[in-house]
């Protein structure tokens, strides 16, 4: 399991102080070792699954930019979806000023 950035801690306690249950880190694929950094089940479906991943090192070259790293995640995103996942991706930014909240709180709203 891989240390939580700044960003992904703080969700965590966002999440969590609203009442939002998660799965942090949760292997999402039976045959790759991708990872979620938060998995909401809405209503414990299996069917309905929400992924949230938090970027780090947007704005300073991180991996995520670089185009190989952007390419991997692509893969894992696109992977994700095909299996029935909605993903939403969120800046360390997005994380502090509440935006993220706001629109994992909106998708839980809608069915999928």
């Amino acid at each position: 399991m891989t240390k939580a950035s700044d960003g992904e801690a703080l969700l965590a306690f966002q999440l969590a102080a609203v009442g939002i249950s998660f799965i942090k880190e949760y292997r999402f694929h039976a045959k790759r070792m991708w990872r979620l950094d938060f998995a909401i089940f809405v209503n414990a479906s299996p069917y309905d699954k929400l992924a949230v991943e938090v970027e780090g090192g947007t704005w300073s070259k991180g991996r995520h930019t670089s185009g190989k790293g952007f390419e991997a995640d692509c893969e894992k995103y696109n992977e994700a979806a095909i299996l029935g996942w909605r993903v939403l991706r969120f800046t360390t930014q997005m994380v502090e000023d509440g935006r993220a909240l706001q629109a994992i709180e909106r998708a839980l709203e809608v069915k999928p």
